[in-house]
């Protein structure tokens, strides 16, 4: 990261122009793109070696029920995302509250993951779901369409 935030950004470690709120636990080797908006208010948990695009948006917590309800129902609801090991997710794709996504899986940009997903799969689409999976071996890596 070069130079401080923009106003109104807190800062971070990762990238000068990604939002980053709450106390995310990030592993080693994680690198965030620009324009992400990474929100640990709710618990937020990635892991080692990570590439999350620009334009991500990781969401731990949701309004809708205050919004609709007129504020009667008067929480924010929360619930916490883990993401795994080695994960790769595509430029502006959207991971909503409570989803776990498994070591080594690829989210495609654009989708919008409401669901977990399993460690070694491919998700695309919205809203997200699977069309291949990750073969690693050594230092071969496939991609490979589901049967």
């Amino acid at each position: 990261m070069s130079g401080a935030a923009p106003p109104g950004f807190p800062p971070n470690p990762y990238n000068e122009h990604a939002w980053i709120i709450g106390n995310p636990a990030i592993g080693d080797g994680t690198w965030i793109g620009a324009f992400t908006v990474v929100d640990g208010s709710g618990g937020l948990t990635i892991g080692r070696g990570c590439d999350i695009s620009c334009g991500v948006h990781i969401y731990t917590h949701s309004t809708v029920r205050r919004c609709v309800s007129g504020r009667e129902y008067p929480d924010v609801d929360r619930a916490p995302v883990v993401i795994g090991d080695h994960v790769f997710i595509g430029a502006n794709a959207v991971v909503m509250m409570g989803v776990t996504i498994g070591d080594r899986a690829v989210v495609g940009a654009g989708a919008v993951v409401s669901r977990d997903v399993p460690p070694g799969t491919v998700v695309a689409g919205v809203p997200a779901r699977p069309t291949g999976r990750v073969v690693v071996d050594g230092d071969r890596v496939e991609i490979l369409p589901l049967d």
